[in-house]
């Protein structure tokens, strides 16, 4: 059986609209970014930079030249923090600025990879892709707020808790988007604070939502952009402050995992220092796995007993949690373009990640860095970003980078692991060793709904105790999620499957959004769906359901991820923000 086979009550249309609202109540903009995570930012940054050697451009762009629409509470809010970046995409969007002016939390010096079992650990030589050498340990959250200042320092207006909701389309081209209402009760009725949407109207729209993005896939389907389909893995990760600075990064292989062919469990932990007393670790799985019983924010759980990690948590305090989709099909799974009439993908939505080296961060800032310089000259004088052609010297620029060139040297790596640890570790050694030459073509990548989902596996996770391992309920409390109980469900999936299905949401979701009723007997079951829990990790929408925008505003709040300085450094945004539309231009706050 295959999720596949019970698609959600979703409609492409509902993702496209004509603009509605007459020119007095509608937004224009210049250059619209929907996403305010490192890309969207660094897109707005670069513009910004490009609009002040052009201030005749700024001026014919109108009051707001540069907008980001970000559907988070603040920049960074939705954006799952503690990484290891390579510095190169903040080098090229800040040249000759010293890394000590960057907002990194420290050098990586040591690392290392262990394989484990249940009880003992091995350490093993370290893959060349995963070599940390002159990277920077980061909070993303932090450097997405960091960037923000940035980006209004140059002109951009960023407009938090604002959730664009449809792509806005005349004459076959995006003009902009759709923001979604706020105020609606859970069957859409309107409360008393009800605000209804607005027009954003714009020369040109760059999509940086993120992995697993509402209007890109949209996009995609709608401009046949096409491509082999994306594979997701899925992450969930905690910050603890612990007694003991931790000195290396570490990653981990093996257990909890199993590493047989049939169960396709493709992923493995890491530990990151975050400061002198904070460590960040998390566990990483393909969503392409076939046992319905893996649960990912569990096998974290269980994770945390092993000896070498419990060492490292002994006496500590876990202070956030959190859960996010990362794109793993790499260069086979890029949309053949990546530009459409009007618009441009950029970042984790266009699937720019190199998974075995772990990094996709400096990938989504170089995207989008290109993706403002071909939105500068197309909003320029005499040109449009509907024009046939325009908009493609962004995608020349990405086959001319470094992004090109790495993920496709990587192609087969992921792909590899689909038929088990073991025979995925000699092809994929065997394409490190050749640089991507062998294996001779490209190996055929599967989506996660099409994946056949087996009897459920016996796994015995380890009982919550709220001190080392924690139930999903008082996780979701420590994502600071803060989604209405009373407002609109925006997941959409087959109320009525089969019980395998219904048991695979119901131990994926990290999150206890789904649930089976105990009544609730026989093969075919009905699954209650609590809409307020969801943290918008994505999952489902790889599994076979459709994960669509809650309320702007709705949804977690990444702050404690930053570090203890956070409440002094988030609170200008958490109080309405240092900029953003005036009221009377009819933005949303």
């Amino acid at each position: 059986m295959k999720p596949a086979d019970f698609p959600p009550p979703f409609d492409l249309d509902e993702l496209f609209t004509e603009p509605t609202d007459p020119p007095d109540e509608r937004i224009d903009v210049g250059i619209l970014i929907v996403g305010g995570g490192p890309a969207g930012l660094a897109a707005a940054i670069r513009a910004g930079q490009l609009l002040q050697e052009r201030p005749e451009l700024a001026e014919r762009l109108g009051e707001v030249p540069i907008c980001v629409v970000e559907k988070g509470k603040a920049p960074g809010s939705h954006v799952l923090s503690g990484a290891v970046v390579n510095p190169r995409g903040m080098q090229l969007l800040f040249p000759g600025m010293p890394a000590a002016e960057m907002p990194f939390a420290g050098l990586v010096e040591h690392e290392a990879v262990y394989f484990l079992t249940h009880k003992r650990s091995l350490r093993i030589p370290m893959p060349p892709q995963m070599r940390n050498d002159r990277n920077y340990f980061v909070s993303l959250s932090r450097l997405s707020r960091w960037l923000a200042e940035r980006a209004e320092e140059l002109g951009a207006t960023i407009v938090p808790e604002t959730a664009a909701v449809k792509l806005l389309v005349s004459g076959g081209r995006v003009v902009g988007v759709r923001t979604g209402d706020r105020g609606r009760g859970r069957a859409g009725e309107t409360l008393p604070k009800f605000e209804p949407g607005s027009d954003i109207r714009a020369r040109v729209t760059i999509l940086a939502e993120g992995t697993l993005g509402h209007l890109t896939r949209g996009a995609i389907e709608q401009f046949d952009l096409g491509g082999s389909p994306q594979v997701y893995a899925l992450g969930v990760k905690e910050v603890w402050e612990v007694e003991k600075p931790l000195v290396p990064i570490i990653h981990t292989i093996g257990w909890p995992l199993r590493m047989g062919r049939r169960d396709r469990e493709f992923g493995g932990s890491f530990i990151y220092p975050m400061g002198d007393n904070l460590v960040s670790l998390g566990m990483v799985v393909g969503l392409d796995h076939a046992d319905p019983a893996l649960s990912v924010h569990d096998l974290l759980q269980q994770l945390k007993t092993h000896p070498r990690v419990y060492q490292i948590l002994k006496g500590g305090k876990r202070i956030a949690w959190g859960a996010k989709t990362i794109p793993e099909g790499g260069f086979q799974a890029l949309p053949r373009r990546l530009n459409f009439p009007g618009g441009m993908i950029v970042g984790d939505a266009a699937g720019f990640v190199n998974v075995p080296a772990l990094k996709g961060i400096h990938y989504a800032m170089e995207s989008a860095r290109l993706a403002a310089e071909a939105a500068v000259e197309a909003a320029g004088p005499g040109a449009t970003s509907w024009t046939p052609g325009q908009l493609e010297s962004y995608d020349e620029a990405i086959r001319d980078s470094f992004i090109w060139k790495d993920l496709r040297r990587e192609r087969n790596l992921r792909p590899a692991f689909q038929h088990g640890f073991f025979m995925g570790s000699a092809l994929a050694g065997l394409s490190t060793v050749t640089l991507g030459h062998i294996p001779p073509r490209d190996l055929r990548v599967e989506p996660d709904a099409e994946a056949e989902l087996h009897s459920p596996g016996r796994r015995s996770y380890p009982r919550p105790d709220g001190t080392l391992t924690f139930d999903k309920l008082s996780s979701v409390f420590a994502s600071g999620n803060r989604t209405r109980d009373d407002a609109p469900s925006h997941i959409r999936i087959r109320q009525h499957v089969p019980r395998r299905l219904a048991e695979a949401w119901v131990h994926m979701c990290p999150a206890q959004v789904y649930a089976i009723p105990e009544a609730e007997q026989g093969d075919l079951v009905r699954v209650e769906v609590t809409a307020s829990n969801c943290v918008q990790c994505g999952a489902i929408t790889a599994k076979g359901g459709r994960l669509t925008l809650p309320e702007g505003g709705d949804g977690p709040e990444y702050t404690v991820m930053l570090g203890l300085e956070v409440e002094a450094e988030y609170r200008p945004y958490l109080d309405g923000g240092p900029s953003g539309m005036d009221d009377d231009a009819g933005a949303e706050r």
